[in-house]
C-alpha cells in the first residue's frame, strides 16, 4: 500500500516526522484525491514492526494484520454501507456516523496497545459525524491518550465543528497537477483521460470512477439528446434518468455552462468534442435563458439527495432547456 504518486512528497514529510506527530490530523481536500489511502498508508507505516524509508515493510505480522483488516491497534470509523471506493461520489444520501460508533471508540482507546506502540484511528469522512458524534469525539480530542493518532479525513471541512477543527493539525491534500493526473489515468488503462478528468474537475479517482463502461454509455445517450433536443426525446430522457438525478444534473449543468462559454466566445470546458453542435445550439439559444437555467441548476444541487420527486425535477430542467435552446429561433420565426 502506497499513496498515490501526487501525494508521495506530502506523505514522506509526515512519515519522516513520526516522532513529532500531533494527536490529531485533519486530512482535507477535494473528493477524489486519495486522502483515505493516504491516511491508511500512514497508519500502516506507524504500526509496522520494521518500517523503511518507503513506508511499511509489508512482511511483518503487523502488516499482515493490517492487510487482513484485523489489526488490534487500528480502527476505521465510516458510515454504515459505505462504498468500497474511498473517494468517489456517494450513490445514496443519509449516511451518518452516529454517536454509538464514537462511544465504541472510547472502549478501543482504553485498551493498551497490542504492539506496545501506536494506536491509530481514521474517521472517514469526518463530516459524516452527526452533532452528537462530533461532540463525543471532541472529548477524546481534548484529552487524548498517549501514543494515539486520530486522523480525520474530510472532503468538506467547513461542515466540521470549529472546536473539532481547532484541535487538529490541518494537512491539505490538493488536486494533482493536470499532466500528472492524466499520466496516472493512462497508466490505469484509460484511453481518453483528459475528457474524464475535465468532467471530474481534475480529481483523478473521480475520473476513474467515471470511466465505468455503463456510465459512459449513459453519458453518450444523455449528451446525444442534449445535442439534438426534441420535446419527445427530452421527456423520455427525464423518465430514463429519474433514478440517476445527480448524474443527470451534473451533465446538464456542465452542458449549460459550456453553451454560455461559447456564447461568450470562449471554448467549451467540459464537452470540447461537441464544439460544433454546441456552437449551433448556442447561436440559436437565449443567453439570458441559459444563465437562468444554470443558476437554477446550481441552486438545486443542494437538494439532489432529497428530492420529493426526482422525475418531475429532472423533467422541469429538461423542459426549461428545450425552451431556452429554441427561444431565439422561435422569436425569429415570428419576427
Amino acid at each position: 500500500m502506497t499513496p498515490h504518486p501526487w501525494n508521495l512528497s506530502l506523505w514522506r514529510g509526515l512519515d519522516a516526522d513520526r516522532a513529532h506527530l500531533p494527536h490529531a490530523l485533519l486530512l482535507h481536500g477535494p473528493l477524489g484525491v486519495g486522502k483515505k489511502i493516504f491516511a491508511e498508508t500512514l497508519a500502516k507505516s506507524l504500526l509496522c514492526e520494521s518500517p523503511t524509508a518507503e513506508g511499511a515493510c509489508g512482511q511483518c505480522k503487523s502488516c499482515h494484520w493490517f492487510e487482513q483488516g484485523s489489526h488490534p491497534d487500528y480502527k476505521l470509523i465510516e458510515p454504515a454501507e459505505k462504498n468500497e471506493d474511498d473517494e468517489t461520489p456517494a450513490k445514496k444520501g443519509g449516511r451518518h456516523i452516529a454517536i454509538a460508533e464514537i462511544r465504541a471508540l472510547g472502549e478501543f482507546l482504553a485498551l493498551a496497545a497490542h504492539q506496545g506502540g501506536w494506536r491509530v484511528v481514521v474517521v472517514h469522512p469526518a463530516e459524516a459525524m452527526n452533532i452528537a458524534a462530533a461532540n463525543a469525539l471532541l472529548k477524546t480530542l481534548e484529552e487524548p491518550p498517549a501514543n494515539v493518532l486520530l486522523m480525520l479525513v474530510s472532503h468538506q471541512p467547513r461542515r466540521l465543528l470549529p472546536t473539532v477543527l481547532s484541535r487538529c493539525r490541518k494537512v491539505a491534500v490538493a488536486l494533482p497537477e493536470w499532466q500528472s493526473a492524466v499520466d496516472w489515468l493512462r497508466l490505469q488503462g484509460q484511453a481518453e483521460p483528459e475528457s474524464l478528468l475535465r468532467e471530474a474537475g481534475g480529481a483523478p479517482l473521480v475520473a476513474l470512477e467515471y470511466a465505468d463502461a455503463e456510465r459512459l454509455a449513459r453519458r453518450e445517450r444523455f449528451v446525444e439528446v442534449l445535442a439534438h433536443p426534441s420535446a419527445a426525446e427530452l421527456s423520455s430522457l427525464g423518465q430514463e434518468f429519474q433514478s440517476r438525478l445527480e448524474e443527470a444534473w451534473g451533465w446538464l449543468t456542465r452542458w449549460a455552462h459550456d453553451l454560455i462559454r461559447i456564447r461568450n466566445l470562449a471554448d467549451p470546458r467540459y464537452f470540447p468534442e461537441q464544439f460544433e453542435v454546441m456552437r449551433g445550439l448556442a447561436d440559436g439559444a437565449s443567453l439570458s435563458g441559459l444563465l437562468r437555467l444554470e443558476q437554477e441548476l446550481r441552486q438545486s444541487g443542494r437538494w439532489l439527495r432529497h428530492p420529493l420527486n426526482g422525475q418531475l425535477l429532472l423533467e422541469s430542467w429538461l423542459l426549461r432547456y428545450g425552451e431556452v435552446t429554441r427561444a431565439e429561433n422561435a422569436r425569429a420565426s415570428h419576427g
